[in-house]
C-alpha cells in the first residue's frame, strides 16, 4: 500500500431537491497512486466534479456525502478525510490535496491581485512574512511560465488572458507543494494552443514535485496526452477503467466508445458525427461492435465532396467583404487626439455563398468575435465594406439596419446569457416574430415557435419552462431555434459549441448540418477548435493578430498548411493515441 496516494471506498454523494433524492455519486471505488496522473472522463451530469468536490470536502447542501470513505496516505497511517473536524480538513486543503477549479475567471477575486491571492494562500499554511511569501510567488510565477512575473505580482484578473489566469491558479494549487493535486477541467475554455502549454506545463509540474495528479475533463483526446490511466464515468458510476492505450484502442463500454467516435476525426470527412445513442443498446440488446467500422459508414465520398463544391461554385456571393478594418483607441494626448490604436480588425476580405459554411478559426484576441459583430453593425467598423445581397451595410440608417437584422442572425458562445432568466423559453422565440410582424397573427407564431422546438429535437411542454430547467445542450438548441425563428438567410455562429460537452457538441453541430440543409442559410462559424471548423466547413479563414493569413478549402488548409500559425494550430488539436 506504500504505493498508493489516496483510495476512495465506496463513495456515495446524494442531493435532495423538491423532496426528491438524486443519487449523483454511486458508491464508487478507485485509488490514485504516488505520483500518478489519472484521468477522470465522461458527460456533464456524470459526477466527475462532485467525486472531486468530495476529495476536497467541498460538498455544499442540498448535496452531502451519504457513505464511504477517502483515505489519505501520508508516511504513517491512512486518514480518513471524511471523519476529520472542519478544522483539520482545512490543515489538509491546500497543503496536501489542492484543486485547480474550471473557471479561472470566477476563482480568482476581481478585487485583489493576482500575487496577493497566492501568497495568501501561502502564508495561511506556512508561517512565513508577507515579504517571503510575496518572493515565493514570484518564484512560483515564473515555475508556470507566466511572462514578467515580478509584474503579474501587482495586476488583477481581469488584465491577464484567459490562459494566464489559468496559471496563476496552477501556482497557488501548488504553491504548498502539495501531494495530490486535483485538476477539474482546467483546459475546457482554452485555445488548443495554450491547452497544449497548460497541458504541458502541468505534466512537467507533476513530474519534478512527484505530485499525484487526478485530472477531470469530457475530451477523452485530452487524457490521451497527459494521463497514464483513465476512468470513464456515466451516472454516477465508474463504467470503465484501465491504461489509456488499452481504453483508447480497445474499448468495452458502448458509452466509451461513444465518448471516443464522437469527436470530429482528424484524418477523414464524415456526413454526420457519431453521437452517444449510435453506440448505446440497440434493441435486439447488442452493442455498436467497433468505433472504427461505425465512423467508416459516415464518411463522405469523394463524389459527395466535390457535388457540394461545385453546387457552392454555382452560386453567387451573398456577402462580400473589402478592406474591413474595426480599431480601438488605446491611447490619446491631452486634446483627445488618438495616439494608438488597436488593430482588432485590419484590411479583412472575403466573400461568402449562398447555402455555405465558413469557418473561422484563430487564437482568443485574435479578432474573430469583432469580426462578427462588425459585419453585423454591432460594433461600428472603422473602415472597409460589406456587400450584403448587393447593398452595403455600412452606408443604411439605424432603423434600416434593425429591418436588415430580421436576414442576419447571431449566435452566441454562451448559452446561459443568451436567454432571460425572467421569461420562458416560448415567449423568448415569440418575441422577435412579434417585433418584426411575421407569421400574421399569435396563432401563427405560436405554430412557429411549436415547429422550431421540433425541429431542434425539443418538446412542446418545454414552450413554458424557464432556461435554468435545461442543460446547457438544450439552452443552445433553443438559442438556434430562437436565431430561425426569423428565417435568416445568414448566420453568425460565435463559438457557439465552446462551452458543450464533445457529446453534446456533437449533436449540436449535426442539428447545425441538417438544419443548413433544410432551410439553405449561409453561415459564418467562428471557433477556436480548428478540427470542428474543419468539420462543419466548406471554407476556413485562419485570423491571427486582427488579420487573415490564410483561407481556402477546409480540407486543403487542414492537410497542408501554408502558413506558419496555422501549422502551430493543428500541431496543439489533441491527437488522442
Amino acid at each position: 500500500m506504500q504505493s498508493t496516494r489516496a483510495e476512495i471506498k465506496d463513495l456515495k454523494v446524494t442531493f435532495r431537491s423538491n423532496q426528491k433524492e438524486i443519487t449523483a455519486v454511486k458508491s464508487i471505488s478507485f485509488t490514485i497512486g504516488k505520483g500518478e496522473l489519472i484521468g477522470v472522463v465522461g458527460e456533464s451530469g456524470s459526477g466527475k466534479s462532485v467525486t472531486a468536490l468530495s476529495l476536497m470536502q467541498l460538498v455544499q447542501e442540498p448535496g452531502r456525502i451519504e457513505s464511504g470513505q477517502i483515505l489519505y496516505y501520508t508516511d504513517s497511517e491512512p486518514v480518513n478525510l471524511l471523519r476529520l473536524s472542519p478544522d483539520a480538513v482545512r490543515a489538509y486543503r491546500g497543503n496536501e490535496v489542492a484543486m485547480i477549479f474550471q473557471e479561472p475567471m470566477t476563482s480568482l477575486n476581481p478585487l485583489l491581485t493576482c500575487g496577493f491571492q497566492v501568497s495568501e494562500a501561502i502564508r495561511l499554511h506556512k508561517n512565513i512574512s508577507q515579504q517571503e511569501a510575496a518572493a515565493k510567488t514570484v518564484a512560483l510565477f515564473r515555475k508556470v511560465k507566466l511572462p514578467d512575473p515580478e509584474a503579474m505580482l501587482h495586476r488583477y484578473p481581469h488584465e491577464l488572458s484567459g490562459g494566464q489566469k489559468q496559471r496563476v491558479m496552477i501556482a497557488m494549487a501548488i504553491s504548498c507543494e502539495p501531494k495530490l493535486l486535483i485538476a477539474d477541467e482546467p483546459t475546457t475554455a482554452l485555445d488548443v494552443t495554450v491547452q497544449k502549454a497548460i497541458l504541458e506545463l502541468l505534466k512537467e509540474l507533476q513530474q519534478q514535485m512527484d505530485m499525484s495528479v487526478l485530472f477531470i475533463t469530457h475530451d477523452l483526446g485530452v487524457v490521451a496526452e497527459i494521463a497514464s490511466r483513465v476512468m470513464v464515468m456515466y451516472k454516477g458510476e465508474i463504467v470503465e477503467e484501465g491504461p489509456v492505450a488499452q481504453v483508447f484502442h480497445h474499448p468495452v463500454h458502448a458509452y466509451t466508445k461513444g465518448l471516443l467516435a464522437c469527436r470530429p476525426p482528424l484524418d477523414k470527412r464524415l456526413v454526420r458525427l457519431p453521437v452517444i445513442r449510435d453506440f448505446m443498446e440497440n434493441s435486439d440488446g447488442t452493442t455498436t461492435a467497433s468505433v472504427k467500422s461505425f465512423v467508416d459508414t459516415l464518411v463522405m465520398s469523394p463524389a459527395q465532396q466535390e457535388a457540394r463544391r461545385q453546387q457552392l461554385a454555382a452560386e453567387a456571393p451573398l456577402l462580400e467583404v473589402k478592406g474591413l478594418c474595426t480599431w480601438f483607441p488605446v491611447k490619446r494626448s491631452i486634446t483627445g487626439k488618438v495616439l494608438e490604436w488597436r488593430k482588432a480588425v485590419d484590411e479583412v476580405s472575403f466573400d461568402l455563398r449562398k447555402g455555405e459554411t465558413l469557418g473561422l478559426v484563430g487564437e482568443s484576441g485574435c479578432g474573430k468575435t469583432t469580426l462578427g459583430r462588425s459585419l453585423l453593425r454591432l460594433i461600428e467598423p472603422t473602415g472597409g465594406s460589406i456587400v450584403y445581397k448587393g447593398q452595403d451595410l455600412r452606408s443604411l440608417s439605424a432603423p434600416a439596419m434593425r429591418a436588415m437584422r430580421k436576414d442576419i442572425q447571431l449566435i452566441f458562445q454562451d448559452p446561459y446569457s443568451s436567454l432571460n432568466p425572467r421569461i420562458p423559453v416560448g415567449k423568448a422565440l415569440l418575441e422577435p416574430m412579434e417585433v418584426h410582424g411575421l407569421y400574421g397573427n399569435a396563432q401563427g407564431r405560436m405554430q412557429k415557435a411549436m415547429e422550431l422546438l421540433e425541429k431542434v429535437n425539443l418538446l412542446p411542454e418545454h414552450f413554458n419552462r424557464y432556461p435554468h430547467e435545461f442543460s446547457g445542450g438544450q439552452r443552445q438548441r433553443i438559442v438556434i431555434a430562437r436565431a430561425l425563428a426569423m428565417n435568416p438567410s445568414f448566420i453568425i455562429c460565435d463559438e457557439s459549441v465552446a462551452a458543450l460537452d464533445v457529446s453534446i457538441q456533437a449533436q449540436v453541430l449535426n442539428l447545425l448540418i441538417s438544419l443548413r440543409e433544410e432551410f439553405g442559410f449561409s453561415c459564418i462559424f467562428i471557433s477556436h477548435d480548428l478540427s470542428v471548423v474543419r468539420f462543419i466547413s466548406d471554407r476556413m479563414l485562419v485570423m491571427q493578430k486582427g488579420r487573415i493569413v490564410e483561407s481556402g478549402d477546409a480540407d486543403a488548409i487542414y492537410h497542408h498548411p501554408q502558413h506558419v500559425y496555422t501549422q502551430q494550430l493543428i500541431a496543439a488539436i489533441p491527437k488522442g493515441i
